[in-house]
């Protein structure tokens, strides 16, 4: 009799929506973005028409940003979260990324305009953050979220890196809530963008990960359970574009 091999699905998880082990996924995650960093911010300002700059500002606008609020971005490498958050009166930012392609990316753009205070970087993993416990008043972690193996790991160490009183606050594409504008983000999603991804930044595979990646993704309220599981409070989310993208702010009390 011939034995199969098997995988326990305790060991598994999903990338898009291929199931692969869950020891893997760290690693197929940046071999997508070491392809793309390059093009990572024109594409974004091209899959949703620019629309990304106005969701962006309005997380900035919920982090209400000032002097002597100590930042951690997560899974920022190109520093489009931190440059806005200093530009809108904060003084200290931390970009941690898992990529370090994406943090050269960033650092170039921070020379380019004339940067070169405020900003710390380091490549670093969101469920193991390379920081002491309490340190930081606020975490961000925009478009970042959905590409983290264990999200619960990532959750808690957000809540562990931060102050009693600190803020966290997520901008990730989630469920439309919309039915007419639902059946057309599908079929924009799914025809539109790897054929970008394909001809802006030569890897159609990876923008259908992106695709696959956002269905996988929890939706409002099941990631509003996964921060009360993870033990943050005054839990409210922001629905942007019908749902496209949402804003869930939290806080470590």
């Amino acid at each position: 009799m011939t034995q199969r091999n098997t995988i326990d699905p305790a060991q598994t998880t999903h990338f898009g929506f291929r199931t692969v082990e869950r020891n893997e996924k760290a690693r197929l995650v940046r071999d997508v973005f070491d392809t793309v960093a390059p093009r990572y911010d024109l594409m974004n300002d091209l899959m949703s028409w620019g629309v990304h700059r106005l969701w962006k500002t309005a997380l900035i606008d919920r982090l209400k940003p000032r002097p002597g609020l100590r930042l951690i971005d997560v899974a920022g490498g190109t520093g489009d979260i931190a440059f806005r958050y200093l530009n809108a009166g904060g003084d200290e930012a931390v970009i941690c990324d898992i990529n370090a392609e994406m943090i050269s990316v960033g650092r170039n753009r921070a020379l380019d305009r004339g940067i070169t205070k405020g900003l710390g970087w380091m490549v670093g993993n969101a469920e193991a953050l390379p920081l002491p416990d309490s340190t930081m008043d606020a975490y961000t972690i925009a478009f970042g979220l959905r590409n983290v193996t264990d999200i619960d790991r990532a959750l808690r160490e957000a809540r562990r890196v931060l102050k009693p009183g600190g803020q966290f606050l997520c901008l990730e594409f989630s469920k439309v809530i919309l039915p007419l504008l639902s059946d057309f983000y599908d079929r924009y999603s799914f025809s539109v963008l790897p054929a970008l991804g394909a001809k802006i930044a030569g890897d159609p595979g990876a923008y259908q990960y992106l695709v696959e990646s956002i269905r996988k993704f929890p939706d409002q309220n099941a990631l509003c359970d996964r921060l009360s599981d993870a033990k943050f409070e005054r839990i409210a989310v922001q629905n942007l574009s019908g749902g496209i993208a949402a804003i869930h702010v939290a806080w470590r009390i």
